[in-house]
């Protein structure tokens, strides 16, 4: 990534973020992304990566996703999906990015530009309303609950931290089933959870929600508060916008 000193966006125009998810970057791939990511940072001030950015979570498919990265000229922020996690070394791919100059949101870190806070979590999945998951019953099902708002409470640290007019919240599962509506019924409670929706609604600045990981769910939704929430896997995007990244002004 070319080096930057974190301009804001001109005076009177909102932020542009670029948000894209789902990227499942491959050892086989050969510069899959070079040009889209110099096209997004001709269009965008900053831009989002909302998980999936690996196949496997491999150092080679790290590695060649921080190569990649280094034709963007504007500040990134990211969190990492499930995939990411397979090889059971997701602190690698965090380094593989980090040292590209990739802000990593998903331990309670923020980030602010122009007067537009960032702050995230990878998520999990969980269920929703009244299926949510609860911690009753088996020990299992009250650890996985407890990783689950662990991983909550690092949504909730980084926006506490943020003291900009704008926040944005990066996730990669869902916090509404709203965006989820095209991918079968079944599967809702493996795509995300009503805890993170609680949390973005917590806090009266975040204007916008970007994920990732429903690849057939539907662009746009709102938590109960009221907060657009954008799924921005490159695949829904696409059948969207023509393109395989969301352009949203904050």
């Amino acid at each position: 990534m070319t080096p930057f000193t974190d301009p804001p966006p001109p005076e009177g125009r909102p932020l542009r973020l670029a948000a894209i998810g789902d990227l499942h970057v491959r050892e086989s791939h050969d510069a899959p992304y070079r040009e889209l990511f110099a096209e997004i940072s001709q269009r965008a001030d900053v831009l989002a990566l909302c998980g999936d950015l690996t196949n496997f979570g491999k150092t080679r498919e790290a590695e060649i996703l921080a190569d990649e990265l280094r034709a963007a000229t504007i500040p990134v922020v990211a969190v990492l999906g499930n995939h990411d996690h397979e090889c059971d070394q997701p602190e690698v791919v965090k380094q593989r990015l980090t040292e590209v100059g990739v802000r990593m949101l998903d331990g309670g870190e923020a980030f602010e530009l122009g007067g537009v806070g960032f702050a995230g979590c990878m998520g999990s999945m969980g269920g929703y309303g009244r299926g949510m998951l609860s911690s009753f019953g088996e020990r299992y099902v009250k650890t996985f609950v407890e990783e689950q708002v662990k991983e909550t409470m690092k949504l909730e640290t980084g926006l506490r931290m943020l003291r900009t007019p704008r926040a944005v919240a990066v996730l990669h599962y869902s916090p509404v089933p709203d965006t989820l509506a095209g991918e079968p019924p079944e599967i809702f409670p493996y795509l995300g959870n009503s805890r993170l929706a609680e949390t973005v609604d917590l806090f009266d600045n975040v204007a916008a929600v970007v994920h990732g990981h429903a690849h057939k769910g539907a662009y746009f939704g709102r938590t109960p508060r009221g907060v657009p929430v954008y799924n921005c896997a490159q695949m829904v995007v696409m059948a969207e916008c023509g393109r395989p990244y969301a352009l949203i002004e904050v």
